[in-house]
């Protein structure tokens, strides 16, 4: 992996100098560290890491509902590392986009293998949300394709080839995509 612009969040001096430490093992020189939780979002945006760590004793549901927002609004790798953990609280902390979460695992020499996880996790989650949206979009377009299909073949009495055919060539000549075309058409229905 690359070096990148970490962010610790910790408020312990003692772990975050286990997880500094291991960082620099790693190559990792840009590291930035917060002791406090408050205003995150904010902060993690001014900072602007490419990676975050946070390390907490024992998470409480107002942790994992901040690290849920943080998540949702910077969209960056996240290792949590916590003491004491349960089977509910690591379910919240992965749905709320934790991408390594550690218990009971703070060692210097483990600090590096845990953020390559943690950024391989991420990034294909990323990817793997990525193509489900693409999918997502593709299936609605073609939905909209259908449906402006459906009002061809009915007001021009085509079948259903001759109407796809004249729904392309009706994009071709605007210089639009026929998803676009089809929603004209059903626009125009609505209208009418």
């Amino acid at each position: 992996m690359g070096r990148f612009r970490i962010l610790i969040i910790d408020e312990s001096d003692e772990r975050a100098e286990v997880l500094r430490a291991g960082l620099e093992d790693a190559g990792h020189r840009d590291i930035v560290r917060l002791k406090i939780m408050q205003d995150l979002v904010e902060r993690i945006a001014e900072i602007d890491p490419e990676v975050i760590l946070i390390d907490l004793e024992n998470p409480n549901r107002d942790t994992i509902e901040q690290m849920f927002r943080v998540s949702e609004i910077v969209k960056r790798p996240i290792a949590m590392f916590v003491d004491e953990s349960d089977p509910d609280t690591i379910k919240q902390a992965v749905r709320a986009g934790v991408s390594a979460y550690v218990v009971n695992g703070l060692a210097r020499d483990r600090v590096r293998p845990i953020v390559d996880t943690a950024i391989t996790r991420f990034e294909t989650f990323r990817e793997l949300e990525t193509r489900a949206v693409t999918a997502e979009r593709a299936l609605e377009e073609r939905k909209v394709i259908e449906r402006a299909k459906g009002i061809l073949m009915k007001r021009h009495g085509l079948d259903e080839g001759a109407a796809h055919a004249r729904l392309r060539d009706a994009a071709r000549a605007r210089g639009r995509r026929m998803a676009d075309v089809a929603e004209s058409i059903l626009t125009a229905e609505q209208l009418l």
